[in-house]
């Protein structure tokens, strides 16, 4: 009889592991989240989650085949969209 357990398939990944998984840093994802311009995540008590799924499909948003392609979506950067710069204290 063959007693191998089965490997377990992480559905879901948490923040270092999604940025490894996206080739990101740990940081920019923080950031996406701040800014609202990242993959959706879930929060599961105090911990932030992605899904598999839900990382390819915003990595699938800036797919592109040539420079000139305009691709089925933008990804934006991890900062503000309304161009708002903070006053910076001296």
């Amino acid at each position: 009889m063959d007693a191998r357990p089965t490997p377990v398939i992480a559905r879901f990944l948490r923040t270092p592991d999604a940025a490894v998984h996206l080739g990101l840093s740990a940081r920019t994802l923080e950031k996406h989240r701040c800014f609202g311009t990242g993959p959706v995540y879930r929060k599961l008590g105090g911990r932030i989650v992605y899904s598999v799924e839900d990382l390819d499909a915003w990595a699938e948003q800036g797919l592109r085949c040539s420079t000139s392609d305009p691709g089925k979506g933008i990804v934006h950067p991890a900062k503000r969209l309304d161009g708002y710069t903070p006053p910076v204290r001296r």
